[in-house]
């Protein structure tokens, strides 16, 4: 007769996660904030106080998903396919709307969206070009690059610049992003051109 008690039942292998979770539904808030975030920072020219406060909470909140979706899927094994191709996406999608936003509106050089949007855009491609002999995961550079231009953004979405202090804050902190960006972007390259060299080389 077989055992009743539910220890002794078998249990067959863990099934996937759903693609319907709560770490997808952030990352899917974030994609649907983008346009959200355009709208508010182009109105009106991207003039008046309360469209710039509005435009600038909406990319908060943005990235502060952004910093919770990553940690909900690892902690609760709700890592699906979907959240791996989407949520690097919103993440390009939301500063890029950013950088290319206020460029628009005179209030960032076109040369600086243009070399942060090369470098975010191949380090993608060289992940793809390298992903049938390695991985590249993000690197500490990488992490600060990305922290880095999160405050710089927030500081020059701010409506008050013309108050000095706040201006070459933001300044100093955007300078500092495209620095860190380009360093990183190289390192991404090298770490590129390894892997492929590695995957080339004949075992001993």
């Amino acid at each position: 007769m077989p055992p009743t008690n539910p220890v002794h039942r078998a249990t067959g292998p863990l099934s996937a996660p759903s693609a319907w979770n709560v770490a997808n539904a952030l990352t899917v808030l974030r994609l649907v904030l983008v346009p959200l975030f355009v709208w508010l920072l182009l109105r009106d020219g991207g003039g008046g106080e309360e469209n710039r406060l509005l435009a600038t909470a909406a990319f908060v909140v943005a990235i502060v998903t952004d910093r919770f979706d990553g940690d909900i899927a690892r902690r609760w094994n709700l890592v699906t396919n979907f959240g791996k191709i989407a949520d690097p996406i919103a993440d390009k999608a939301l500063t890029g709307a950013a950088f290319i936003g206020l460029s628009i509106l005179g209030e960032l050089p076109w040369w600086v969206t243009v070399v942060v949007m090369v470098r975010e855009w191949g380090v993608t491609a060289l992940r793809f070009w390298v992903i049938r002999v390695g991985v590249m995961p993000a690197s500490r550079g990488g992490k600060l690059k990305t922290v880095l231009q999160a405050i710089a953004l927030g500081l020059y979405l701010l409506p008050w610049q013309s108050v000095a202090v706040l201006h070459w804050t933001a300044v100093v902190f955007m300078a500092a992003a495209v620095v860190v960006t380009i360093i990183t972007g190289l390192d991404y390259v090298g770490r590129a051109v390894r892997l492929r060299a590695a995957a080339k080389r004949p075992l001993p």
